[in-house]
């Protein structure tokens, strides 16, 4: 059954998660709205990108739920949650790109595994991809060939492909420097304006989350210790808040 438009696009349900006698995550429970960008906080370790991995069915958690636009993925069939995939982009920390392809190449791949689009309307819209991200000089180039930031941007380019109404990062600004970073995050501000996403963010970079962030989730250990706007964390008196914060 199609869900509704004003379904909450992500929603997570007292989610766990163990890895043989290791809590990861411990009764995890947060919504992202419509056309909100949500950034997970957290010392590495905490949980954040194993989070990630669930909301996008990667891996299955012991117990909780995770609806997608209303729908639970938890349990869901191969077909159906790949068509749910559809409608998702994921940036991973590394941009995983593919070595042997071509950034135009790197960016046509969802296209031509999901869609009927014409070698003309694909290379169209690869082009408009990636001159969206600032990279449509660098089409015949490899992954080896250009920075980390740009290799980010060309997964951007690549994560927007199918048009989706989700957008998840793993890390975007790490191992960047702080230009290269404060460009990403600027990217990030722009494609949520654009295009109306609802993105959710794991980042460990403070400075980056006020700057492309509506809401902040900062976890330890396996649970959600506070969540709200930037200056509401700011003024936070517990002491792991306060201690996180001050890298500001």
């Amino acid at each position: 059954m199609e869900s509704s438009s004003n379904e909450i696009p992500v929603s997570v349900q007292n989610l766990k998660k163990r890895f043989g006698a290791q809590k990861v995550l411990n009764g995890i429970t947060l919504e992202a709205a419509s056309g909100e960008t949500l950034a997970i906080l957290g010392r590495s370790g905490t949980g954040k990108s194993v989070l990630l991995k669930l909301i996008i069915g990667l891996d299955a958690p012991d117990s909780g739920s995770v609806r997608l636009h209303g729908r639970d993925i938890v349990g869901l069939d191969a077909a159906r949650l790949n068509e749910l995939r559809k409608r998702m982009g994921f940036l991973f920390q590394q941009a995983a790109l593919y070595d042997s392809l071509t950034v135009e190449e790197n960016v046509a791949f969802p296209l031509n595994r999901h869609t009927r689009m014409s070698e003309a309307e694909r290379r169209e819209r690869v082009r408009e991809l990636l001159h969206s991200v600032g990279m449509d000089r660098d089409l015949s180039k490899l992954p080896s060939e250009i920075s980390g930031g740009m290799q980010k941007r060309v997964g951007l380019a690549r994560a927007l492909a199918l048009d989706p109404d989700i957008l998840l990062f793993d890390e975007p600004t790490a191992g960047l420097d702080p230009i290269t970073a404060g460009e990403i995050g600027r990217l990030i501000v722009e494609l949520k304006q654009e295009r109306k996403l609802t993105a959710i963010v794991v980042t460990h970079d403070v400075r980056g989350a006020r700057q492309f962030s509506d809401r902040l989730i900062l976890m330890d250990q396996g649970k959600i210790v506070i969540q709200g706007s930037f200056a509401e964390l700011q003024k936070s008196k517990d002491q792991f808040v306060a201690a996180f914060m001050s890298g500001v």
